[in-house]
């Protein structure tokens, strides 16, 4: 644990999720000023703000920091004539809602991915973390290049091994109650849901036979100091969380959706699609038991995830958070509002007080 915080130029083997759409520059800065890693998720956005944001971050903080992309080809080309059929159920869901938005053909379904590749480069982070496939071997020795440190998302073991074998500084591993989407590349469809304390030493054994010692970052369902302990316990160099920092004021989540993860239940978390065409974890609210009937005839992301951004966006800004995307883990309700360097020093409180605990 502690030499992998050393390789970060960190005080504690804690990352701050990334959390795209939620997370903030002054949520990672907080972070990041608290001895964590704090992370941004920059995965929509486009390259200019990837810079900004970057620059942002910059001006609240001189410590290590963290960019994630997702990675995704280039083009899309959806079948057009399923992209009209989800219009029309969308539409017709606002309307029963009584949302003025409607759905709209955007000029591109999302940025593309070589651009933001290089707005990261340029921005130079100290950590690039990468989710939804592999970079080619030529991004990863311009990231090599950069002295920029690379973390691979994985959900099995065999992913696990594909980012160690492809040059990964650490591997992430994100067990099935990990909130938001999942970020596997080998495995098609909601499947795998690997258990996070069931992948953490599977990963570790296979990245070892293959690669060597690489450090395994635990991330799922994680949220306080006894947790980042038995992950440790387990193999893991560090936690990554998420949800627990969702609550924070620093972060952007709706104040609606911050409301709802406190009274979240447990049996109402899912694995959910209808989003944005890709697996992710959250609360299953209205919206979700409104499409579920229609949820695999819906585009692939990331086609769905800019067809209902209206629909998001008119939600959120009406208080609507059971028609929002409410991506959390499955131990959602144990979050603790606070600011989040107040977070990261009760967190690291309690991995102590748990380590002494355990010794006596």
């Amino acid at each position: 644990m502690a030499f992998f915080a050393q390789q970060l130029g960190i005080e504690h083997p804690l990352i701050q999720a990334p959390m795209a759409g939620a997370s903030t520059p002054e949520l990672v800065a907080a972070v990041s000023n608290a001895g964590g890693l704090g992370s941004l998720g920059v995965g929509y956005a486009e390259p200019q703000t990837i810079l900004d944001q970057a620059a942002r971050i910059r001006m609240l903080t001189g410590a290590p920091f963290a960019l994630n992309l997702f990675v995704l080809p280039d083009n899309v080309e959806p079948d057009m004539a399923a992209v009209a059929r989800a219009r029309v159920r969308l539409d017709a869901l606002m309307e029963r809602e009584g949302l003025d938005a409607r759905t709209t053909l955007p000029a591109r379904w999302a940025p593309r991915f070589s651009e933001q590749f290089a707005a990261l480069c340029e921005a130079r982070p100290a950590v690039a973390s990468f989710a939804f496939d592999l970079p080619t071997p030529a991004q990863m020795q311009e990231l090599k290049q950069r002295d920029i440190y690379v973390i691979g998302t994985a959900t099995t073991a065999a992913e696990a091994r594909a980012w160690a074998e492809r040059g990964a500084n650490a591997v992430c591993v994100q067990g099935a109650e990990a909130g938001g989407h999942r970020g596997g590349f080998l495995h098609a469809g909601e499947t795998p849901l690997i258990g996070l304390f069931a992948l953490i030493p599977m990963a570790v054994r296979a990245i070892t036979e293959c690669c060597g010692d690489v450090p395994v970052i635990a991330a799922g369902g994680i949220m306080d100091g006894a947790g980042m302990l038995a992950a440790e316990a387990l193999g893991a160099a560090a936690s990554q969380l998420g949800t627990a920092f969702l609550a924070c004021p620093e972060s952007s989540a709706a104040e609606a959706w911050k409301h709802d993860l406190a009274t979240a239940e447990d049996h109402g978390i899912a694995t959910i699609r209808s989003f944005s065409g890709r697996a992710a974890r959250g609360l299953r609210n209205r919206y979700v038991e409104a499409m579920e009937g229609v949820a695999g005839e819906l585009p692939a992301y990331p086609v769905l995830n800019a067809l209902t951004a209206p629909l998001r966006r008119a939600a959120a800004a009406a208080g609507r958070a059971d028609l929002v995307s409410e991506w959390c883990g499955q131990a959602a309700a144990r979050v603790r509002p606070q600011p989040a360097a107040e977070l990261v020093a009760r967190l690291m409180h309690e991995y102590r007080l748990a380590r002494r605990t355990l010794a006596h």
